[in-house]
């Protein structure tokens, strides 16, 4: 064999065992390389179709009123199949509360009782337009901040408007005030106090 043969046969084994040793290294590189996955965000906002709001007379002599708005494909898409009109008697003192369903789930999933685990990141916010009314919140989060799935409704005389209710995600920013966060679900009530 001559020479030039040989160094030939000797670079051809030097580079088949340089191509071997690369590809051994990327195989126990990739098999030996943790695997990192994104843990699910406890705080990934829920899909809301209901939003329903029971009120009862703080004295026990007028009737209870529900509320309901209901979205059966949640924001956007298709029209809210319910919405109705938020009736109370004037110069009455309502206890007022919460229930949010996802009913794309069965059963209905009670997105309330997640809102109320979470306090700490929730406020629901009430914006009375043109209507006699104060509205507060009665319950609070471990920080001692409003949450109002329970509020206490304070109605004057006869009018007519709107209530804008509004929940605020807010982790790790909220302060008791609305600005923070993003909105989770946020309807206009027309409002009658008669």
């Amino acid at each position: 064999m001559n020479t030039h043969k040989m160094n030939k046969y000797k670079m051809i084994l030097n580079t088949t065992a340089i191509v071997i040793t690369i590809f051994s290294l990327t195989i126990l590189y990739s098999s030996c390389r943790k695997k990192v996955s994104t843990p699910p965000n406890p705080n990934d906002e829920e899909l809301i179709t209901t939003l329903q709001m029971n009120f009862i007379d703080s004295a026990g002599v007028q009737a209870s009123v529900t509320s309901i708005f209901k979205d059966a494909d949640g924001d956007g898409g298709n029209n809210p199949g319910q919405w109705d009109t938020i009736k109370l008697k004037a110069n009455t003192t309502y206890f007022a509360s919460i229930l949010l369903l996802d009913e794309t789930k069965s059963p209905a999933d009670t997105i309330s009782h997640e809102v109320l685990e979470e306090g700490q990141d929730h406020l629901f916010c009430f914006t009375p337009t043109n209507i006699n009314a104060t509205i507060k919140a009665s319950d609070l989060d471990v920080n001692n901040l409003a949450i109002g799935l329970q509020t206490t409704w304070y109605t004057g005389a006869a009018s007519e408007g709107s209530v804008q209710v509004v929940l605020r995600h807010q982790p790790g920013v909220k302060t008791g005030s609305c600005t923070p966060g993003a909105s989770d679900i946020d309807i206009l009530f027309h409002t009658k106090i008669e």
